[in-house]
């Protein structure tokens, strides 16, 4: 288990203004549970800085893969960070094994392939060495695999208001006479819609399916329709994990 170091309580809380995640650092396994936070070979004090603007609007369709160009990025609506603090998430898991660093914030962004286009990137990119297992962040149903162009193979998990999306995995999509399933047999794992998932269960694989420069897990959350800055998250996370250790 590892423990996160608090944030910068400088660090904003909201799309639009600079947004630090908890610094992290190992400490001694004190249970056999998965911990929030997971241990870092980069040197501490990594930080995320989203970009800044923002405005809201209409929310875009409950599932999508699809990066959001600027304009119609002028039709996301967030939710208030107040809202994600006041969850309990001492039963949430950090979403990747092996994790190393924060290669891309949530909001706008110049497009990773190249250009000088600008797009709205609607969850957060974990970087971590390929193959490296994936769990899922609360626990749910799968409600969707797809594989698409964008996102690549991917699996959403719908845990009552929440959405979370895993893109770029390892695998593929396929069916039988039992519906759709993701299926990544290197890492022996078979993730069917419908299915229910624990939080802290492996439902895939780092990769670089779909559009990706490097891999990576892109993690993506709604919240009743509205994206989520998954930074804000886990600094709830932190805070949950550090009341519940005095």
């Amino acid at each position: 288990m590892v423990r996160a170091l608090a944030p910068s309580s400088s660090a904003a809380t909201v799309l639009g203004q600079h947004t630090a995640l908890p610094i992290i650092e190992p400490v001694l396994p004190s249970s056999a549970t998965w911990s929030s936070f997971p241990a870092s070979n980069y040197a501490a004090g990594q930080q995320l800085h989203a970009s800044a603007e923002s405005q809201p609007a209409q929310p875009r369709a409950a599932i999508s893969t699809q990066p959001l160009t600027v304009a119609e990025a002028a039709n996301v609506q967030q939710v208030e960070p107040s809202q994600v603090a006041a969850n309990d998430w001492q039963s949430a898991s950090f979403p990747v094994e092996d994790f190393q660093t924060y290669t891309s914030p949530f909001g706008y962004r110049r497009s990773p392939t190249g250009g000088y286009n600008r797009e709205f990137h609607y969850g957060l990119d974990l970087a971590a060495p390929e193959g490296s297992y994936i769990r899922s962040w609360w626990s749910g149903e799968v409600v969707e695999v797809s594989d698409d162009s964008n996102c690549g193979t991917s699996v959403v998990i719908e845990s009552g208001p929440w959405l979370h999306i895993y893109c770029h995995m390892q695998g593929y999509v396929e069916s039988d006479g039992q519906g759709r399933y993701m299926s990544d047999r290197g890492g022996g794992l078979q993730i069917r819609e419908g299915q229910t998932i624990t939080a802290g269960s492996r439902i895939g694989r780092v990769g670089m399916t779909g559009r990706t420069t490097g891999p990576h897990l892109h993690w993506g959350l709604k919240y009743n329709d509205s994206w989520v800055d998954p930074a804000l998250v886990l600094r709830a996370m932190y805070a949950s994990q550090q009341t519940a250790s005095r």
